[in-house]
């Protein structure tokens, strides 16, 4: 048991979500590299929201509860991390769940698909017994996509993404919300909305925001959205990180 007043007490909790969530078989060994990364980009951001990240969760939630079909595409460190939170937040806008996997399998969407079923969430896309179509170009088993989520989809939110996946969907027409701590990856480059920050800090801010912005008429959402650009909040993002710290 990790003391509360252990300094990395937060850190640690987390990275003790990560292991149980590879030891019951849904997140892949590579989740847990992935997770190690990204602490370290979080560490050299202060380990805080910054005010290029807020802006960037406003324009998000203002394109969420904009957009036809929106979609929250979850894998196995956003399950381990932020499920009940991930849960809420579909449930608010509202937008879709749907489970891609880079290492997919059976057991490990079946596992996914009945966390959430456990937690009363039940219509779930992208499992093995949805009828998946493959997004053109994508060389790898994230190319499945359910043809009522993102096959479909004007606008994912896609946390915890590769760089493959995003470049494609977003020169396929639709656009993407990333969750990337790093501000150089070519996932953050490539999204046309970037969210620089932790996304267990992500998602419960932008459950609070959801629910100040859904009585917005659309006018004061697209007025939220229209000076927004991507390349200059990633480029404020990246005056954030401190290599003080290190």
């Amino acid at each position: 048991m990790t003391p509360k007043n252990h300094p990395r007490y937060e850190s640690l909790l987390l990275r003790e979500k990560i292991k149980d969530a590879y030891k019951e078989g849904y997140l892949s060994d590579s989740g847990m590299i992935a997770h190690g990364r990204g602490e370290t980009f979080d560490y050299l951001l202060g380990e805080k929201t910054t005010e290029s990240s807020r802006i960037a969760i406003d324009v998000s939630v203002a394109k969420l509860l904009l957009a036809e079909n929106p979609v929250i595409s979850i894998n196995g460190n956003t399950t381990a991390l932020v499920i009940d939170e991930i849960i809420q937040l579909a449930k608010l806008i509202p937008a879709k769940i749907e489970i891609n996997l880079f290492y997919r399998n059976e057991k490990r969407i079946d596992t996914i698909e009945n966390i959430l079923n456990k937690k009363g969430y039940d219509n779930v896309l992208g499992t093995n017994k949805d009828e998946l179509l493959y997004i053109k170009d994508i060389k790898n088993p994230r190319a499945t996509a359910s043809k009522n989520g993102i096959y479909s989809s004007d606008l994912i939110l896609i946390p915890l993404e590769d760089g493959d996946r995003t470049e494609i969907l977003v020169d396929s027409g639709k656009e993407v919300i990333a969750i990337d701590l790093n501000p150089l990856s070519r996932t953050s480059k490539k999204a046309n909305i970037t969210i620089v920050d932790n996304i267990i800090r992500v998602i419960p801010l932008m459950i609070e925001i959801t629910k100040k912005f859904r009585s917005y008429n659309k006018e004061k959402l697209k007025d939220i959205i229209k000076d927004f650009s991507n390349k200059d909040n990633l480029k404020e993002s990246l005056k954030c990180i401190d290599l003080n710290r290190i």
